[in-house]
């Protein structure tokens, strides 16, 4: 069985978060599609391609070391028409803390209801990733704080170029 699984966030930038849901989802599905999710509302501090770039450089390798190839996508709509598109059949939400579960099974109760074929699982960040978030992270990079506890190495010098002069 060939099972492709969706996972969604904004990227901006990829975390080590971001690189623990991966690496636990390298160990479940077959393909694993990591779509960034594109706002017209939203000013990101790294363009799509740039988010593009850093997705493919480090989590490529982190989903192969589990078995499972992945693809960068992008979508500016609903996750369960980009899990369709993508031939789907499981969104993943990484889960911090309780805060999260809360918003999450909200969202996974309302995509069951628009699309009954897409399954939601939840898997439950390492503890030594729990506290990161992205906008945290921009936030310390910013005020020309370190970031590499929070960020691959290569995002960490993405982050550094784009605050220092």
């Amino acid at each position: 069985m060939n099972r492709t699984a969706l996972f969604t966030g904004s990227f901006d930038p990829v975390t080590n978060g971001h690189l623990d849901v991966v690496r636990h989802a390298g160990r479940l599905v077959d393909r694993l599609v990591v779509a960034i999710g594109t706002h017209s509302a939203k000013a990101p501090l790294f363009s799509v391609d740039e988010r593009r770039a850093m997705l493919e450089e480090v989590c490529a390798p982190v989903a192969a070391e589990g078995g499972a190839t992945l693809v960068v996508a992008t979508f500016a709509g609903l996750a369960v028409e980009a899990a369709r598109e993508h031939g789907a059949t499981i969104i993943l939400r990484g889960l911090r803390d309780g805060t999260d579960f809360d918003y999450e099974i909200q969202m996974a109760s309302m995509n069951e209801t628009m699309a009954p074929a897409i399954q939601t699982i939840f898997l439950p960040a390492s503890p030594a990733v729990r506290p990161i978030t992205a906008t945290l992270v921009r936030q310390i990079a910013g005020m020309g704080g370190l970031v590499d506890p929070f960020v691959p190495p290569a995002v960490a010098a993405r982050l550094k170029a784009k605050f220092v002069p």
